[in-house]
């Protein structure tokens, strides 16, 4: 047997297992763990009982399950078997069973105990899957409390291993090097932005088997990347290079003519990230990186997790990179400049921050523990959970107390997300379709949003492809076929009768019933409280319900880019228990206005609508209070009031016993001091007409004003008798007044021991002269002021000395001749 650079640390890894039951391996690409470590298990005789692997792909699963029972001169199916979603091969003969993670899930749930299973290894755990991540959580509770025996191996290619190790309370086992060494090439500059990503990897593709010897292995995104790549390079390629593509819908037999050694030429193998972990594709010693890679994401379009194309990460340019050097030495071509290769991010993210994830809370329910109560590597982010878990409630799946329903249990027994196994757990078989096709990318391009069309299409596809102008993905409808099969043999027998494929889809996507806005643009109320916007030109644009079951996720107004008609009966037969009539008395930011109006609703939409004429006086001002808040203090906030409330704080501020008449304190408490008085106030013109001061006078008993009027006064009493308002919003508190009216005064005005700030005004009541000092004014400027007054103004009297004067607002009598 060929010496794999794993081997020299098996017998440290065995005795790990054997003295504490639990280790991380770290391993670089092309150790070998994955063969050999399960196989070296056995040997030991560890366990008598079975040992399961978890790989994160199908065709990983196959393949290691192959190579293993190949080395030992067996097929798949005998002492290494495997078991992945749609194919099985094992036996009674079977110790060691190689398995997809959602396999374990469903394996644990259905036995807790984990009979006849004695390991359980986490291959490839750097991946940090969402099955993953929740596969080892479950195994160390049953091993912690049901299982002490159970032995846990977490294996993994990049992984910073000690948080998983502490996690475990595991010791690290680290295997160095690879088989060969691996030269990396990186571009000599970026790529043109004019440039295609597809022609940019055909150029280098098609330099890198020109520049080196042995198969190539080129790594792109996704199929669609693959396909257009495969065109690109028609003709550029020496003679005896045959291309391969690899991806994961694939069927298998073309993934093994992948996989399987060349016997003659070079193979130049097209694939996603399934050949960046597990596999080893036997001939290879070329890497082309196009730095690319598509991961799951909650797409809150779809309501569901999607794919989406990010930037590779460092840890997985080296895990790529790593392929070339496992049969020799090798060479990685990168589609990158090595100044970019410093800005990637070390690791992938895991999982779990970014998933939907439903799938995780109806899991978790149906095992009876909350996220806190099992050991994640990564915490469920809070928010996301609870999404999840409102989504579940809302289909049934959980009751009020966030407990599993027995519905719930029929749907974590489907392999679906909750949204489609809720869907055929209602609908029965006949939903299978309808479930295929909304679990997979959208198979028709170029034929609008409606979503009957795309089951015209499954149902006859020649004659679809004849009347409508679209265009198929031909290899998308097959797996949409083949998964629709799938999904029947797993599907209830029975389920509601005669449900028309727009009643299964509200069926799935309550949350998504869209009613159309008054106007003219297509504009969408969605039950779940969104909005949405359908192209004006589409021939569903005119429908007044719809179901969008794919949105392109805008937070503000999301784009419709798939949905399907409804009607108002079909929506009251399926949710009778969720629509009623409320009572509705809110601002509206767009009429500025109160609106009171009484709705039948089903969710956020309204499927009647009625003025309410009859609103509470109550129910009105606390709904203006919201306008209030909306339009602030200011519009209504008079002179008057002004002044009152620059009193109260300079009160405040002198250590009186006065309420916080600050802006700030004001709008925290509206309900307290102005929702008494707001009376029929119900609009932004009634606000402005509104006086605050009663009400701003009011949060004041008859002694807080008693003081206030004493030692803030709010006017002071010219020497004629006459009161007028004292403004304390300056650094000074200030009067104005004719200056003829100070005449006499020989002391400067006063709150207190504080002077005011006095502003002379003229006959016409034009400022003449501000002041803190009224004696100083009079014995200095005021001679230069009684020159201009009196040729200003000569009517009015102008005494040379104003101390002995009489104050006045009159001009001087007319002398009788």
């Amino acid at each position: 047997m060929t010496r794999l650079p794993i081997d020299p640390v098996l017998p440290e890894l065995i005795a790990h297992l054997r003295d504490h039951g639990r280790a991380v391996l770290q391993a670089p690409p092309g150790a070998g763990k994955t063969t050999r470590v399960p196989l070296a298990m056995l040997d030991a005789g560890l366990t008598t009982q079975r040992i399961v692997m978890l790989e994160p792909r199908r065709l990983a699963a196959r393949a290691a399950a192959e190579r293993m029972a190949e080395s030992l001169g067996e097929t798949a199916g005998q002492t290494v078997g495997y078991r992945v979603r749609g194919d099985s091969k094992v036996s009674a003969k079977t110790r060691i069973e190689v398995v997809t993670e959602g396999i374990l899930t469903r394996m644990i749930q259905s036995d807790p105990e984990l009979s006849g299973i004695g390991a359980v290894i986490f291959d490839e755990f750097h991946e940090r899957s969402l099955n993953g991540d929740l596969g080892l959580a479950l195994c160390l509770e049953i091993r912690g409390v049901l299982r002490e025996d159970l032995i846990l191996l977490a294996m993994s290619a990049t992984l910073d291993a000690e948080p998983v190790a502490r996690l475990m309370s595991a010791p690290i086992v680290t295997s160095e090097g690879r088989s060969f060494p691996v030269e990396t090439r990186w571009l000599d500059k970026p790529i043109s932005k004019s440039i295609r990503f597809e022609n940019a990897m055909a150029d280098l593709i098609s330099h890198a088997t020109k520049a080196t010897e042995g198969g190539v292995l080129a790594f792109l995104p996704g199929e669609g990347e693959i396909r257009r790549v495969q065109a690109a390079l028609a003709g550029r390629l020496p003679k005896d290079c045959q291309l391969q593509p690899l991806f994961g819908a694939l069927p298998f037999k073309a993934q093994q003519e992948a996989i399987r050694p060349q016997r003659l030429g070079r193979k130049v193998v097209l694939a996603t990230s399934i050949a960046e972990t597990s596999l080893t594709i036997e001939d290879i010693r070329v890497v082309v990186d196009g730095g690319l890679a598509r991961r799951s994401r909650f797409d809150p379009g779809s309501g569901m997790s999607r794919l989406v194309t990010e930037k590779v990460t460092k840890a997985e340019a080296t895990q790529r990179a790593g392929r070339a050097g496992r049969v020799a030495e090798g060479v990685a071509f990168r589609l990158w400049t090595k100044g970019e290769d410093g800005a990637l991010d070390a690791f992938p993210p895991a999982e779990i921050e970014a998933a939907d994830l439903a799938g995780l809370v109806l899991e978790l329910a149906l095992w009876g523990a909350q996220p806190g109560d099992l050991s994640f590597l990564t915490p469920p982010p809070e928010g996301a959970f609870a999404e999840a878990r409102s989504l579940l409630r809302m289909l049934g799946a959980l009751d009020r107390e966030n407990r599993i329903t027995e519905h719930g249990r029929t749907l974590a027994a489907l392999p679906l997300h909750p949204r489609l196994a809720h869907m055929i757990g209602i609908a029965g078989q006949d939903a299978a379709p309808l479930a295929a096709l909304l679990s997979n990318r959208d198979p028709v391009q170029g034929a609008g949003v409606d979503l009957a069309l795309r089951i015209e299409a499954l149902r006859a596809q020649a004659r679809f492809e004849e009347r409508r102008n679209a265009v198929l993905n031909r290899g998308a409808m097959d797996r949409i076929r083949d998964e629709a099969k799938r999904l029947t043999r797993a599907a209830p027998k029975t389920g509601a009768s005669e449900l028309s494929i727009a009643e299964m889809t509200a069926l799935a996507y309550p949350d998504r019933i869209g009613l159309r806005r008054n106007g003219d643009a297509p504009r969408y109320q969605l039950s779940g409280g969104k909005g949405a916007v359908m192209d004006s030109t589409d021939a569903l644009a005119g429908a007044r319900l719809i179901v969008a079951t794919d949105l392109d996720g805008n937070p503000r107004e999301a784009r419709i880019r798939q949905a399907i008609q409804i009607s108002e009966s079909a929506v009251r037969a399926l949710f009778p228990d969720q629509i009623a009539w409320v009572d509705i008395c809110e601002w509206s930011k767009r009429e500025r206005r109160v609106v009171a109006r009484q709705q039948e609703k089903l969710g956020a939409i309204a499927l009647d609508d009625r003025v309410w004429k009859d609103a509470a006086a109550e129910q009105i001002a606390l709904a203006m209070l919201d306008g209030v808040r909306d339009l602030g203090l200011p519009p209504a906030m008079s002179d008057a009031a002004r002044r009152f409330t620059a009193r109260v704080r300079l009160g405040c501020a002198a250590g009186m016993a006065l309420p916080d008449m600050s802006d700030p304190a004001l709008m925290s408490s509206l309900g307290t001091w102005l929702l008494p008085h707001l009376g029929s106030v119900r609009s932004a013109d009634d606000w402005k007409r509104f006086d605050l001061l009663p009400a701003l006078r009011a949060m004041l008993d008859w002694g807080q004003m008693q003081d206030l009027d004493r030692l803030v006064p709010g006017k002071f009493t010219t020497p004629l008798g006459r009161e007028i308002p004292i403004d304390y919003s300056g650094e000074h508190p200030e009067i104005s007044l004719r200056l003829q009216e100070l005449f006499g005064q020989k002391t400067h005005p006063r709150v207190g021991k504080t002077p005011l700030r006095v502003t002379l005004l003229s006959p016409a009541h034009r400022p003449v002269q501000t002041t803190l000092d009224l004696p100083g004014f009079w014995a200095g400027s005021y001679a230069d002021v009684r020159k201009d007054m009196r040729a200003a103004y000569p009517k009015h009297p102008w005494p040379e000395d104003p101390t002995q004067a009489d104050p006045t607002l009159r001009a001087k009598r007319k002398h009788k001749t």
